[in-house]
């Protein structure tokens, strides 16, 4: 049974999946549909929304091979791969996958952080105001059992990077933590530098 979580709850991955190993992390979301402000306006841009995952050791990120996103679809330690690039963010269900396989995260490794960006944003004058529904669910690979679901439910008006939870290690277990906090950065690079 899948847990819905509220912002800031944590809740362990590993005691309730006995041999739990690898995991899918669903990222979605949809664009709030824009209205034409004429007929010779601009037609408004498709908003591309980039998941991307960064391993930290210690709470730092040490090296930017550390980052996987749609420029770097596998991890080094081939624990952590992104299964490709949406740019519309159209149809239902996860937009973008993660898939984690957690046997298999190096031991220096402690938490993983999962975020999305809007690409360009600043350029297309774009921001999380106009996205709806978002969410990130993390599923057992094993048998695709949704474990939980943290629903973003806040206004999050110019802000243009996400940062939608994060996997993380504590006294040999692995927990999910819901944090759903909203960034200005314009970029994957940008958002990465806070952790630096």
């Amino acid at each position: 049974m899948s847990v819905k979580l509220q912002k800031g709850q944590k809740v362990s991955l590993s005691k309730d999946n006995a041999g739990l190993s690898r995991i899918i992390v669903g990222l979605g979301w949809d664009e709030v549909q824009q209205q034409s402000r004429g007929f010779f306006a601009p037609k408004p841009q498709p908003i591309d929304c980039d998941a991307f995952a960064l391993l930290l050791q210690n709470g730092k990120l040490l090296d930017t091979r550390d980052v996987v996103y749609f420029g770097n679809l596998t991890h080094m330690s081939g624990a952590v791969k992104h299964m490709g690039d949406n740019l519309t963010g159209a149809g239902d269900g996860d937009d973008e996958q993660i898939m984690i396989d957690l046997n298999a995260v190096p031991a220096q490794y402690d938490r993983i952080v999962l975020a999305v960006n809007i690409y360009q944003a600043h350029k297309k004058n774009q921001h999380f105001g106009m996205i709806q529904n978002a969410f990130i669910r993390l599923v057992d690979a094993r048998n695709n059992n949704e474990m939980c679901i943290y629903n973003l439910t806040e206004n999050y008006s110019g802000q243009t990077a996400m940062l939608f939870g994060e996997v993380y290690r504590h006294n040999g277990e692995w927990k999910f933590n819901a944090v759903g906090q909203g960034t200005t950065d314009g970029s994957i690079g940008d958002f990465a530098k806070r952790y630096m």
